[in-house]
């Protein structure tokens, strides 16, 4: 029970901390979804189906990345697994940064998503259609969700992957909902200010990652774990 609590717990707060990052990059999406002619009830009711819907996306995302996890702890590199998830975001990142957009797959998905999400959003919709936005909102490339999913990654457990994945989903949700009430009120120049800082917020992670995989003796950062105690989200 401890433990399922420390791995949610641990999701919540990458959720939680790496908020700011929704204002800039989610916020937009969040603000064109057509809630504010709702009722009260009804409206606050839409906005939590999104957000659930995104948080069930990240899930099945951490299963995913929890397998690929699971197979690495079968060959006992539980150690390197931090290792490898950090050097994984910042390849990710460097090919953002400096690839070709035009040949770039992620971005292809990514224009898959937002016609899809198009479509849900000029239709008639039921309560029900803001879950299925919320579902397909979770599948568009984020920084903040690769370091979840890095994460998760170095769970090396499928539930522990999903749990943690599913946390960082509602770590995220006040944020979100703040963005559906009262996004009006900030500017377009402040998300842009925090679109720029958050690749550093993910290289910051990444780096984490890396140097509590090398087992430095470093109390909290790099903590001296034996082997085969590995884990992303505790001693």
């Amino acid at each position: 029970m401890i433990d399922f609590l420390i791995i949610l717990m641990s999701g919540v707060s990458i959720g939680a901390l790496g908020s700011f990052h929704c204002i800039g990059m989610c916020g937009p999406l969040a603000m064109t979804l057509p809630v504010h002619h709702l009722t009260s009830f009804r409206k606050s009711l839409a906005i939590s189906l999104y957000n659930f819907g995104r948080a069930t996306t990240y899930a099945l995302l951490g299963v995913l990345f929890g397998i690929i996890g699971l197979t690495f702890s079968l060959f006992k590199v539980q150690q390197g697994l931090s290792i490898i998830a950090g050097s994984a975001i910042l390849i990710i990142l460097l090919f953002q940064q400096f690839g070709n957009p035009n040949t770039n797959r992620v971005t292809k998905l990514t224009n898959v998503v937002k016609n899809k999400l198009s479509k849900y959003l000029t239709s008639d919709k039921t309560i029900g259609s803001y879950f299925n936005i919320g579902i397909l909102n979770g599948l568009l490339p984020c920084g903040l969700v690769y370091v979840a999913l890095a994460a998760s990654f170095a769970t090396g457990t499928i539930q522990n992957g999903a749990l943690l994945m599913f946390g960082f989903g509602l770590g995220t949700f006040p944020a979100m909902a703040a963005m559906m009430f009262f996004g009006r009120f900030i500017s377009l120049n402040i998300r842009k200010k925090i679109n720029q800082a958050t690749p550093y917020f993910v290289m910051a992670v990444a780096i984490l990652l890396i140097l509590r995989g090398l087992n430095l003796g470093i109390p909290y950062i790099s903590p001296t774990i034996a082997h085969g105690e590995m884990n992303c989200c505790h001693k």
